[in-house]
């Protein structure tokens, strides 16, 4: 085991570091922004070591991402007492839907393209997959669609399978603990947003 974590250690901070960003997101917490721009700069090399090229670069996506979604969360009340508070949670507006899903399928077959034809990547159709989504699934968040849980499931369970293969355990680890999770926020989320009505 030690041996193990000398070795992998930046795998296990970012994984610990994830599982601190997904217990905050579960408690609507602002600070999981503050964890999600810290999480990215460990897993860029991770991932880069690894050969999943997609996903590096996705880690700069997830580090710029965290910072808008911070200032998207943030609001001010009037008044005496300036107070930061997250905005409601909601629903994807079906107008919103309609340009998600081919943007999805847009990113997705360049983000293959640039990894089948530039990159030495032996896994270009499921990073190029899980990034696509990512990206979109991200922005949901930042906006508070409570949808964005169905894309995480998705994401999540095809990336666990993706870093076993890889042979980052850590990270599959986290993943599979995130499919499990995205089913229990999904239901979480839509209780409260019940509850705020």
């Amino acid at each position: 085991m030690t041996e193990y974590l000398a070795n992998n250690w930046m795998d296990v901070l970012g994984t610990t570091l994830g599982l601190l960003y997904l217990y905050l997101e579960l408690k609507e917490n602002i600070l999981m922004w503050i964890t999600g721009a810290i999480m990215p700069v460990v897993y860029t090399v991770v991932l880069y070591r690894a050969g999943v090229y997609a996903d590096c670069g996705m880690e700069f996506y997830y580090f710029l991402a965290a910072i808008y979604g911070f200032y998207s969360w943030r609001r001010r009340k009037s008044g005496n007492k300036a107070k930061a508070t997250a905005i409601a949670i909601s629903h994807t507006p079906l107008s919103t839907v309609y340009v998600l899903m081919p943007l999805t399928a847009a990113l997705w077959a360049a983000l293959w393209a640039f990894l089948h034809f530039c990159t030495d990547s032996n896994v270009p159709v499921l990073d190029s997959l899980t990034t696509a989504f990512s990206i979109i699934g991200l922005w949901m968040l930042s906006r508070k669609y409570i949808e964005q849980w169905w894309v995480w499931l998705v994401v999540d369970a095809i990336s666990s399978a993706l870093y076993i293969y890889k042979g980052i355990y850590a990270r599959a680890l986290l993943y599979a603990i995130y499919t499990v999770i995205a089913v229990y926020g999904y239901y979480a989320w839509r209780r409260r947003m019940k509850n705020a009505v």
